[in-house]
């Protein structure tokens, strides 16, 4: 249409329809992207969902969606990798491994995507890593502070017979902690992580023992006395530092097992920049030391300035990192099949 030919009518049309384009609703939030993530409940998920993703969400302009009804990798496997249901993978380290063994999550972080990493400690990006660890806890013995008990200095210490039917342990086929506590059997008693055989007879010796699934529950029944010593996370008796609960955690001199929150990126997700910048939001310094006081996780950065009854007990300097272990997670899940057969005879009998 030329301006010779544009009427009075046209103009009046042309002009309506320019009104309703400036008075329609912004929709440019509708149109956001969306981060896909997994994320831990209790403590962990009411801070991230009431403080730490809504402050993401508006630096970023984005909307997070967190799926916290675990278990997550099933779903993930379960999902087209073209478009998985995640673009961030929130797990420990024995699923990562799985994950990536079946291409479903990115192995390594580039600095360039993920520019905090660089400060992070050597075991949070080493190659027992798959992605990057956020934060650890330490796996040690948890114990009851009223019952006459020496505080245990060994790993060894678990085996006491005075703790018969009183200690307790995981059922190893689907809890980490219980995974990790069967390989340092290995080295306590054996040749080495990878002594199976020494594991076994050593698991052997443990019964009676009470077996749980998930930490919360060791959790409770060292708090009912139901358990007077257990393997457990360090976070999982530090939480509890109003002194008004007997119970305390131990260090063992062989070292520590590290329980990682490692976090990787998916290949097929749509929204990589931004599932990279999440990751390197979750490294920040003042990210860290929120959750970390928050739940009493160790910061895997190493800027992160803790207030002085966290710095106390959390493992955030180069000497305290040095007594973390980290076990062969690949190598494991090669066996898992077997260990778990062995492991329920051993058990069951």
């Amino acid at each position: 249409m030329t301006a010779k030919t544009m009427n009075r009518r046209t103009l009046m049309k042309a002009g309506a329809a320019m009104a309703t384009v400036l008075a329609a609703p912004h929709i440019a939030n509708a149109q956001a992207a969306t981060l896909k993530i997994t994320t831990w409940g209790g403590k962990w998920g009411d801070i991230m969902k009431s403080e730490l993703l809504p402050a993401f969400e508006r630096e970023f302009k984005c909307t997070v969606s967190p799926d916290q009804a675990f278990p997550f990798l099933p779903k993930l496997q379960a999902s087209p990798k073209s478009n998985p249901i995640y673009d961030v993978l929130h797990a420990n380290s024995n699923e990562q491994w799985k994950a990536l063994e079946e291409g479903l999550v990115e192995a390594k972080f580039d600095a360039k995507n993920v520019p905090n990493i660089k400060d992070v400690y050597p075991y949070a990006n080493s190659d027992k890593m798959v992605g990057v660890s956020i934060f650890t806890s330490a796996i040690g013995l948890g114990f009851r502070t009223d019952k006459g008990l020496v505080k245990p200095t060994s790993w060894k210490d678990l085996a006491d017979p005075k703790l018969a039917g009183q200690r307790g342990g995981y059922i190893i086929p689907v809890n980490s902690l219980g995974q990790a506590h069967l390989m340092m059997l290995g080295k306590i008693y054996g040749r080495g992580f990878n002594d199976l055989d020494a594991a076994y007879k050593a698991l052997e010796a443990l019964k009676p023992i009470k077996l749980f699934d998930f930490t919360g529950q060791m959790e409770k029944a060292l708090l009912s006395a139901e358990v007077t010593m257990g393997v457990i996370h360090d976070s999982g008796i530090y939480r509890y530092d109003s002194g008004t609960e007997p119970v305390d955690f131990a260090i063992p001199t062989e070292g520590v097992l590290s329980l990682e929150q490692v976090l990787t990126v998916t290949p097929g997700s749509k929204v990589k920049e931004l599932a990279y910048a999440y990751v390197d939001y979750m490294l920040r310094p003042a990210v860290q030391k929120r959750l970390a006081e928050g739940v009493w996780y160790s910061p895997s950065n190493t800027k992160v300035q803790l207030d002085a009854k966290y710095d106390a007990k959390l493992f955030n300097t180069p000497e305290k990192v040095a007594k973390l272990i980290q076990v062969d997670w690949k190598w494991y899940n090669a066996r898992k099949d077997d260990i778990d057969l062995r492991v329920a005879r051993i058990l069951r009998g």
